[in-house]
């Protein structure tokens, strides 16, 4: 008589469990645009969600605290001309973020932690080099400023943000449309996904290759074979529009949370938060071996001359302590000290000077507004002070 036996794992219990009702993202137009995208973005600071406009593409950034209804009057990211298709969060700044779009164009987004008075419609800096649709852009995890972009033109551009320049352009890889990259742990390699139904394993400085329903399916992978074992299956009634995943560094250890996914509903976005069940209030080290953090391992002319590094980890056992505010500085080189480009392609990046005179009287107006809405403030504060007085003078 033969006797199951079941495989020991510290994940055996892991289960999903929908936020309550008040911890979810509610009235959301979230895009309709007919492209594979997650349309949703987040990092330990926000969420971000492409969002249905008209005129143009935009998003919204949300605080992760600002849960519940969202003002239809809500300030945007709008600058696209056409409807923007993906969006990613730099991993070494989490006030960072890339949108790509319908328009050609990758714009870069510096994002302020507190919340704008107007929509925010001037990027950090404009990358152009596809000739058609962006639909898909991904970080380096390691190296500090590297974006990728793939395109409908099937072709995969590297770029450094910090300069605007193109560093690596893959033209032949592909022979038709990309459906997804995603880069490996240290940024030394790319696998793709192709409507040609191959997966390519893809080294992109040598530029050779070397090798939606409503259920979440999680798996634990290990040292030993089979190397991937199936752990259950997390269902819900509604199918997923989207999906976001945040950052390991942005859970819960003291909950021992080990996954959190933001799922899009058609007009809603729903945590769903997956949990090893333990007895012990103990930081749980078997749940948390040090992840990567926000500090990048290497520069972007240190990556493109063929530099690896492995990513700087952080340990969780007391939490994830985000770093101070760091803006991103972008450089123009001296084009005198460049030669001409060899095709069609180019990069364009925003001004050199620290403020342009539109974007010093948009800081104007916001500082104006802010003044007056301080002044209303103060005001409406006296005329109460005022309403207090008489009511004790009456009971006096």
């Amino acid at each position: 008589m033969s006797r199951r036996v079941v495989r020991q794992s510290k994940f055996r219990h892991v289960f999903g469990q929908a936020a309550k009702a008040d911890q979810t993202y509610e009235d959301i137009r979230v895009s309709k645009v007919t492209w594979d995208s997650s349309f949703c973005a987040v990092n330990p600071k926000f969420l971000a969600i492409i969002l249905e406009a008209g005129g143009g593409g935009a998003f919204i950034v949300l605080s992760l605290a600002k849960t519940g209804r969202v003002d239809k009057n809500y300030p945007l990211v709008t600058g696209h001309t056409a409807p923007v298709l993906d969006i990613d969060w730099c991993p070494h700044n989490d006030n960072v973020i890339a949108s790509a779009s319908d328009d050609t164009t990758i714009m870069v987004w510096q994002i302020p932690d507190y919340t704008p008075v107007r929509n925010i419609t001037e990027p950090i800096i404009t990358l152009e080099g596809h000739s058609k649709r962006v639909g898909i852009i991904t970080w380096h995890p390691t190296a500090r400023n590297v974006l990728l972009s793939a395109g409908g033109d099937n072709v995969i551009i590297i770029w450094n943000v910090g300069t605007g320049e193109v560093l690596l352009s893959l033209d032949d890889m592909h022979p038709d449309v990309i459906h997804s990259v995603c880069w490996n742990s240290n940024g030394s390699l790319l696998a793709t996904t192709c409507k040609d139904k191959t997966l390519r394993i893809i080294d992109p400085r040598k530029g050779q290759v070397v090798a939606g329903d409503s259920s979440i399916r999680y798996f634990e992978i290990t040292d030993e074979a089979p190397f991937v074992h199936y752990l259950n299956t997390f269902s819900s009634k509604e199918p997923q529009r989207g999906m976001g995943f945040m950052p390991k560094r942005g859970l819960d250890v003291s909950k021992c949370e080990i996954a959190r996914f933001y799922k899009l509903h058609e007009r809603k976005c729903e945590p769903i938060i997956m949990t090893v069940p333990r007895k012990s209030d103990l930081f749980q080290d078997d749940l948390y071996p040090d992840t990567p953090g926000p500090e990048p391992a290497l520069e972007a002319d240190e990556w493109v001359s063929g530099q690896d590094a492995e990513p700087v980890l952080i340990s969780l056992k007391d939490g994830y302590v985000p770093p101070k505010h760091r803006e991103l500085r972008v450089t123009k080189r001296n084009i005198l000290d460049v030669r001409p480009p060899a095709g069609p392609r180019r990069s364009q990046s925003a001004s050199d000077a620290p403020l342009s005179q539109h974007t010093l009287e948009t800081l104007l107006e916001e500082i104006k507004a802010l003044r007056q809405q301080v002044q209303a403030q103060e005001q409406r504060i006296t005329a109460l002070e005022n309403m207090l007085c008489e009511l004790v003078d009456d009971t006096d």
